[in-house]
């Protein structure tokens, strides 16, 4: 059995069983790969893949349990290299992040700078996309972390740890009806279209529904209706969504463009650039969401790596990541952080 072999059967499951594309990917021949494949199974004795005449057209019972194995293989291979390069280079490396746009340019600036000086040869690579883009880069391992505004309770191999929580603004231009209001009322948002961030990236909108939108009352009902699925949540609201877009400064672009009036992250507003634009409190009509960082479980965390989410989040310090990623379960882990109080952005 070789190394090549279990590669080879990790990524055609991971491309859907397309040994053409999987060739194309490795930068190899299609017969080669199908070639290693007959002789895994040949070495093993069990069939891993059903075949369709020349085609592949499922995976197995024995070849699921076998992909389960292999994939952990190749994690530790990964892992081996991790400590012969921290223990070889300890300065050098790659740090590769999966990640929204709003983080990309906000919430990042203040973090990556700091690591550069204290990691000089360090090669920072930044991917951005939407919430299932982000979990599926991280998943599939082709990103060391992702930092996404929810847990990604739907990819079971990822250890998410929380750093922080926000929430939004209301933006509109400064001759806006609503740029006089001292207060927004629920009943405001209901009455503009809206420019907001896409679906994809599931940053729900739960409008407080009990008239002055403060207190307890206000909260229960955001935590009741964050539990509602995207449409009926802007269905219940009357929420008109005029435009949606990934892009927190291309939803600033469509406010100034008379779209409708804008909700994005409070972070994202910034009095200078923004100063045509005025920023109108809506913490109190919506509940806080949170942003997590982490990555596959298994992976070796090289000291480049445990310092860049120390700087991300303070709080998640060496024994906490450590006791993150060794946690029995999700609902362990969640555990760990019941108690700790995050910061707000």
């Amino acid at each position: 059995m070789k190394l090549q072999q279990l590669r080879f059967l990790c990524e055609v499951a991971r491309h859907g069983l397309n040994v053409t594309a999987t060739a194309e990917e490795l930068y190899t021949s299609q017969p080669a790969i199908s070639k290693q494949l007959r002789q895994l199974e040949d070495e093993l004795g069990v069939v891993i893949f059903a075949r369709r005449g020349k085609q592949l057209a499922e995976v197995t019972t024995a070849g699921r349990m076998i992909l389960a194995r292999a994939e952990r293989i190749l994690e530790e291979v990964e892992n081996i290299k991790g400590v012969a390069a921290e223990y070889r280079a300890e300065t050098r490396g790659t740090l590769s992040i999966a990640t929204t746009h709003t983080q990309a340019r906000y919430a990042l600036p203040a973090v990556l700078p700091a690591l550069r000086v204290a990691y000089p040869e360090l090669s920072l690579h930044m991917r951005q996309g939407t919430t299932e883009q982000i979990g599926e880069l991280a998943s599939a391992g082709e990103v060391d972390f992702a930092i996404a505004p929810e847990g990604m309770d739907g990819y079971r191999n990822l250890v998410m740890m929380p750093c922080y929580r926000w929430n939004r603004c209301v933006v509109v231009p400064r001759k806006h009806p609503l740029a006089r209001r001292r207060r927004l009322r629920a009943a405001d948002l209901e009455s503009y279209p809206i420019v907001t961030y896409d679906a994809g990236f599931h940053e729900r909108l739960p409008l407080a529904r009990d008239g002055a939108g403060d207190g307890d009352g206000a909260a229960a009902a955001a935590e009741e209706r964050s539990r509602r699925p995207r449409e009926q949540e802007d269905e219940d609201a009357g929420l008109n969504i005029a435009l949606s877009a990934v892009d927190t400064d291309v939803i600033k672009t469509y406010v100034r463009l008379g779209f409708g009036i804008g909700i994005v992250a409070r972070m994202a507003y910034e009095p200078v650039a923004d100063h045509d634009l005025a920023a109108l409190e809506a913490a109190h009509l919506f509940a806080p969401s949170t942003v997590y960082i982490g990555c596959r479980q298994g992976t070796f965390m090289r000291q480049f790596m445990i310092d860049f989410v120390g700087l991300f989040a303070p709080h998640l310090t060496p024994p906490v990541i450590e006791a993150a990623m060794s946690a029995a379960s999700a609902e362990a882990r969640q555990a760990l952080f019941a108690d700790v109080s995050l910061p707000e952005r």
